[in-house]
């Protein structure tokens, strides 16, 4: 056996000289942080006169002994002195099943990130194809007709809508057997001094006569999390109604610390404890030439056909054991009227914000998840149609509203509703209270877009065959089909050049953009209008490029991140 001192935070020897009183405590009460959590036991216990040492079992041997404090209310005159504890029991044996389903978990993953990579590859070899001008694309590499411009680029474009798509659902594939990988590694469900390590604490305590005293421990343990699961529901608006959102936000909670969670008062906290204590030191930088390998994309093609397509998705993932909490749930007999959840009542402080469940809530130490019901609020959304007619010409609705000043959103999934039919799930990064939140929510095909090429002039070596231009021109017709008005943007790129020999003009045909810079993206612009019932808009983007005759020009993508902003 293992004696550590808990104020000085070592494992140093212990002899126990006072009288020895065992005690079993109860967890009353528990914050849970995404990552793990605070547990508060309490213990009654009747002291004798004299010293006194009082020793706590069976706690879980994950805890944090430099996290462990205990505080005593008294009848009496009673003194705390050194608080102590040990490691008891023995090493659990290994878990041979849970390695088997993280090799299996991880294979898994292997094969969705190498599908992944093969997309992105898929994707800029599709991007670096839409760049070749239309006079290069027709058989035997003579000019493409006119006429069969819209027919290249529309097939561009929807090939570009599948490859995100696939990319999207790759992306969440990892992102769920991330979450089932983290789960699986947690500690074991159950340790106590019979079946694994146990953890005993003995605190030293002298009374000036018999007293009855009431000790809280508390501590923090890992193997415990909570995610938070949102749920919108939109109600577009309607000639004789505006629009409303419903913001839902829940926990799904889970723990394996090697205890027992029953009918205690739990709390969940924003407070991410992973970020560590203080900023990480910056050291200093130094820049040189490296090689980058070229990619193939046909090897990463093949890879992920190997891994993916030899394996099945099994029972585990987060949305699986979200939707099995779910279902074992017992159904309810026909309500005369819509249930309500109780909300969870809200500390928000300066920095962080808790959350206190309702009622008494029990959770065995098996990562079994359970959703808590948190907040509901109901807000007045900020509604328009954005479209990007040069990737897909189809108009898509989003919202915005403005989150609740005290309480931020963690990085979580959201499950979208629109006039009560599901429409798909997306994702939201961490938002600070008071900023706003903007969603998509799908297709609206009551807005027509029409984007097409006027023209497109490449001219050869000018006056003494110094420069080559190309100049090009679109024309969108956009028409609100809905009986009442919204309000739509329009997105749009012009290459930008950071050579100072190419330069890239806009010209005067081009309708006057509401915004010239999107999302700190250059070249990126944007066209606001509020369109009435049934009105069309047509705008124009026309633009020429010059560069020096004896070089050759390529459009690519600049690595910026995306965002849409109104």
């Amino acid at each position: 056996m293992r004696w550590f001192v808990l104020m000085a935070g070592l494992f140093t020897p212990f002899a126990v000289s006072a009288a020895e009183l065992e005690t079993h405590s109860k967890i009353e009460a528990v914050t849970l942080f995404p990552n793990s959590a605070l547990v508060s036991r309490v213990a009654e216990v009747d002291l004798p006169a004299g010293e006194t040492t009082v020793l706590f079992d069976n706690l879980p041997s994950g805890l944090d002994p430099a996290s462990v404090q205990v505080s005593a209310q008294a009848s009496g005159n009673v003194v705390l002195g050194l608080v102590s504890g040990r490691v008891i029991g023995e090493e659990p044996k290994p878990n041979n099943a849970a390695e088997v389903r993280l090799k299996e978990l991880h294979s898994l993953r292997d094969g969705w990130q190498a599908k992944l990579e093969a997309l992105e590859a898929e994707k800029e070899m599709m991007l670096r194809f839409s760049r070749i001008g239309p006079e290069k694309l027709g058989p035997d590499s003579k000019p493409l007709e006119v006429t069969d411009w819209t027919k290249a680029w529309s097939a561009i474009g929807s090939g570009l809508v599948k490859l995100s798509e696939d990319m999207r659902t790759a992306r969440m594939e990892v992102h769920d057997l991330d979450w089932a990988i983290s789960v699986t590694e947690a500690p074991p469900a159950r340790a106590s001094s019979k079946t694994g390590l146990a953890r005993e604490v003995a605190v030293e305590t002298e009374a000036a006569g018999p007293s009855k005293v009431r000790f809280t421990v508390t501590y923090r343990v890992g193997g415990a999390n909570w995610i938070p699961r949102y749920e919108v529901r939109l109600q577009t608006p309607a000639a004789l109604h505006p629009g409303t959102l419903e913001f839902t936000r829940h926990a799904a909670i889970s723990q394996s610390t090697g205890e027992d969670w029953t009918d205690i008062d739990l709390t969940v906290s924003t407070f991410r404890v992973e970020r560590g204590a203080a900023p990480p030191d910056l050291q200093p930088q130094k820049v040189g030439f490296r090689e980058i390998p070229p990619v193939n994309p046909m090897a990463l093609a093949r890879k992920a056909g190997a891994m993916v397509g030899t394996v099945s998705r099994e029972s585990g993932t987060a949305p699986q054991l979200l939707a099995a909490a779910e279902a074992a749930k017992p159904a309810s007999p026909a309500p005369l009227q819509d249930a309500s959840e109780r909300p969870a009542a809200i500390d928000a402080g300066a920095f962080t914000a808790s959350f206190k469940i309702a009622g008494r809530v029990s959770l065995v130490s098996d990562g079994t998840v359970k959703i808590a019901p948190i907040s509901t609020r109901s807000v007045m959304p900020e509604l328009w149609i954005t479209t990007i007619p040069v990737l897909d010409q189809t108009a898509y609705l989003v919202s915005r509203f403005t989150n609740d000043k005290e309480t931020p959103l963690l990085p979580g999934e959201v499950m979208l509703y629109r006039d009560g039919s599901y429409i798909g799930s997306s994702k939201i990064a961490f938002v600070a209270g008071g900023d706003v939140v903007d969603l998509s929510f799908g297709a609206d095909d009551r807005v027509e877009v029409v984007r097409v090429p006027v023209k497109r002039k490449e001219d050869e070596s000018s006056w003494f065959g110094q420069t080559k231009s190309d100049t090009r021109e679109f024309k969108t017709s956009i028409e609100n089909l809905h009986d009442i008005p919204i309000k739509i943007t329009l997105i749009d790129a012009v290459p930008f050049s950071e050579d100072t020999a190419i330069t890239v003009e806009q010209l005067a045909m081009t309708t006057p953009p509401t915004q010239t810079t999107v999302a700190d993206k250059r070249g990126v612009t944007s066209w606001t209008y509020e369109y009435g019932p049934h009105e069309t808009k047509e705008i124009r983007l026309a633009y020429r490029m010059k560069w020096p005759a004896d070089r050759e020009v390529m459009i690519e993508p600049a690595p910026l991140s995306a965002g849409i902003s109104p």
